[in-house]
């Protein structure tokens, strides 16, 4: 089977390279992966173009960029108005988007705040959507101009407290440094790598008991 990553960023951010990502990409291991790589802006608009139902986004980036002699799908078009040739990439429909969240009501909408990046496009360009959040509540108490997922657009709400770990949630937790920094010598190296998944991912037998390990795990250092 054909495994493809569509990404803008391959990076363990403040700590080095994705090694499991690399070994998979430059050595085949644990089997072939093909990249498409795209610029921040190129996916933030085609998630853009995607929630909008268009086909394709256009922007102004890639001037003077390299990411075209690798990226076939990077076209350029001629403004009708201007005559400027800009920037065209198709619009992203993903078939499913998990993305993470503060807050549910009970009907299912979900109110996000933060950092937002594109996750509500990301929603919405999705043919199904599944939100997991911190916390289910009676009422959101939205405050004017809050981010709210409506219910309608969404396939599934999970509670789950911590889902955004290593990463953070704002409001509820920090991002853990220590994880990201501990997660590289154990990407470098496969068998410590297959020893981690074995152990903590298929020999967890739900998230809540992921989350023990892990917390025990930590205390340990």
């Amino acid at each position: 089977m054909r495994s493809q990553a569509d990404f803008l960023l391959g990076g363990n951010p403040g700590v080095g390279s994705l090694h499991r990502l690399r070994d998979a990409v430059e050595k085949q291991w644990p089997q072939p992966l093909e990249i498409e790589e795209h610029s921040h802006a190129d996916l933030a608009n085609a998630y853009v173009a995607g929630a909008s139902g268009l086909p394709f986004a256009v922007l102004r980036a890639y001037a003077g960029s390299d990411l075209p002699k690798v990226n076939p799908l990077i076209k350029t078009v001629t403004c009708p108005f201007t005559g400027e040739v800009l920037a065209a990439v198709p619009s992203v429909r993903p078939d499913v988007t998990v993305i993470h969240a503060q807050k549910a009501d009970r009907k299912g909408n979900v109110l996000l705040w933060g950092i937002l990046g594109v996750q509500k496009e990301a929603a919405l360009a999705a043919k199904r959507c599944i939100v997991t959040v911190e916390e289910i509540v009676d009422d959101l108490n939205a405050p004017m101009n809050a981010c709210v997922l409506p219910t309608w657009a969404l396939s599934a709400v999970c509670h789950v407290p911590g889902g955004a770990h290593p990463s953070y949630a704002h409001g509820y937790s920090e991002r853990d440094n220590r994880f990201y920094q501990a997660w590289d010598p154990i990407a470098r190296d496969r068998d410590a790598f297959t020893a981690w998944i074995n152990e903590y991912i298929h020999g967890s037998a739900d998230f809540s008991e992921f989350q023990a390990k892990l917390a025990a795990a930590s205390e340990a250092q």
